[in-house]
């Protein structure tokens, strides 16, 4: 246990994989290699760059002297600068041409789109799991009716599998918004202080060919296609936005989708996982809280908050740069993709883990099949020559009755107080044959194999599994 504050996200929720990513080590070898690629393509270009300053460079990457980076901060108050320094201290040779052109944003910001580029595939991968689990899910389910609700109040009968191709179909649009912001995200490049390039118009002496030629190697070294056509001095943070966007996205799916499981097992139709040894209140041992599905609601809210601070400081940012972005963004998106995959962590863990209790479900079908089944039966008491409208008040009258009576506590029949009445024309025994709930389910079952058969090629490969949590 440590005194000193850790982020939750970091010390509880977050995978080693996003932790690392978004560590220190990453950071500042990103930026050593940013150094070195500049070095390569300008030496390539014909700059007065040797080919051992390029190795040297290329060989002390990972070897970051922090305490000598630290110490030389404190001294210049510009960490971008201090680097500079313990990197030149590290390979003597090439000290005097790293940075060469640049400003601070060659490293800062690239480095960022790089990060940011490598979590949201992850975060794919995590999503792309969560989808496989429930599309199993679905299938398994995919027949088994359930009572349906409108306002949260009984309704139609849908079945468990339909339900879960909702949740499914909202993580699919997310899919789609996520491939879009990393289909659109380009690099910076290395174009200046104002994003005019100006400094290398003195370099390569008025060749805006090779400027050009420069920035298109710098992107393909770290596997981007192109760079922005225009810029300031910082890449455009509407990328944040659109990136925070698109996590704010998933939450939104993942919030619904618990809220819903959270729902359920109120009833107790449906839980999430509940291990052995697992303790659900210190007090009503009793007690089987839907603590994963409330911590991933929990995390799902910060998450949406957390995507505001993308688009005020998009909205915010003054001509070519202002630095009021740094503090918001050293925050506020490494702690947006921690929280992303959190909340993914936790969608894998229950879906892939979840307890379907069939008998209550089917209980709670039967409870309020001979309302739903009302519509039928006036159908076929109609088709045996009855008058519909005298019909349809006889069936409002006795409902209303079996309801009142329900909700009193008291014993109801409401099949057999209609078939008391004589001019109804049904027997109970008639009216029993049309109360299989699967008359009821319309084309659940065809809806959910028409949808994962669509929606397969996106998980081929991919089995359903979990994802351990650890508390």
């Amino acid at each position: 246990m440590t005194r000193i504050y850790e982020s939750p996200l970091a010390s509880r929720y977050a995978s080693d994989y996003m932790l690392e990513l978004f560590s220190a080590d990453t950071r500042f070898t990103t930026w050593r290699r940013l150094w070195h690629a500049l070095a390569k393509e300008e030496r390539a270009l014909g700059l007065p760059i040797t080919e051992e300053q390029v190795r040297e460079l290329g060989e002390h990457i990972t070897d970051i002297d922090y305490e000598l980076a630290a110490k030389r901060e404190r001294e210049v108050r510009h960490d971008v600068m201090a680097h500079v320094y313990a990197y030149g201290a590290a390979a003597p040779s090439a000290a005097g041409i790293i940075h060469l052109g640049a400003t601070s944003c060659y490293v800062t910001d690239n480095a960022d789109l790089i990060i940011y580029r490598d979590g949201l595939r992850y975060i794919r991968g995590e999503l792309l799991k969560v989808i496989s689990n429930l599309s199993d899910f679905a299938s398994r389910y995919a027949d088994t009716p359930a009572l349906g609700y409108t306002h949260y109040q009984p309704a139609q009968l849908v079945t468990v599998g339909k339900r879960a191709c909702l949740w499914i179909q909202d993580l699919v649009t997310d899919l789609d918004e996520l491939d879009f912001a990393l289909e659109n995200i380009k690099f910076l490049g290395c174009r200046g202080t104002t994003g005019t390039e100006a400094s290398f118009m003195d370099l390569f002496e008025g060749d805006a060919g090779k400027i050009d030629a420069m920035n298109r190697a710098l992107a393909q070294d770290f596997g981007f296609e192109g760079c922005f056509d225009v810029c300031g001095q910082t890449y455009p943070r509407k990328v944040d936005s659109r990136i925070m966007n698109a996590l704010s996205s998933i939450a939104q799916s993942c919030y619904k989708m618990a809220c819903d499981i959270r729902l359920m097992q109120h009833d107790r139709q449906i839980e999430e996982p509940f291990e052995e040894e697992q303790i659900g209140s210190s007090a009503m041992a009793y007690k089987r809280n839907p603590m994963r599905c409330e911590r991933m609601c929990s995390l799902s809210r910060y998450l949406m908050a957390d995507s505001l601070n993308a688009a005020m400081t998009a909205s915010s940012q003054w001509l070519e740069r202002t630095l009021d972005d740094s503090a918001n963004r050293r925050i506020s998106l490494p702690e947006g993709f921690l929280c992303a995959d959190a909340v993914l962590r936790l969608a894998r863990n229950i879906t892939f883990g979840m307890v379907v209790n069939e008998a209550i479900i089917e209980r709670s079908v039967r409870d309020y099949l001979p309302f739903i089944a009302t519509e039928n039966i006036l159908m076929e008491a109609v088709k045996r020559g009855g008058d519909r409208q005298k019909l349809h008040e006889i069936i409002r009258q006795r409902s209303m009755e079996a309801s009142s009576r329900m909700k009193r506590g008291e014993s109801w029949d409401l099949l057999g107080d209609l078939a008391s009445v004589s001019s109804f024309g049904l027997s109970r025994e008639h009216m029993e044959e049309l109360l299989d709930p699967k008359l009821y389910t319309g084309r659940c079952a065809e809806q959910v194999k028409n949808y994962l058969e669509k929606i397969a090629p996106l998980t081929e490969g991919i089995a359903p599994g979990g994802c351990d949590i650890e508390v």
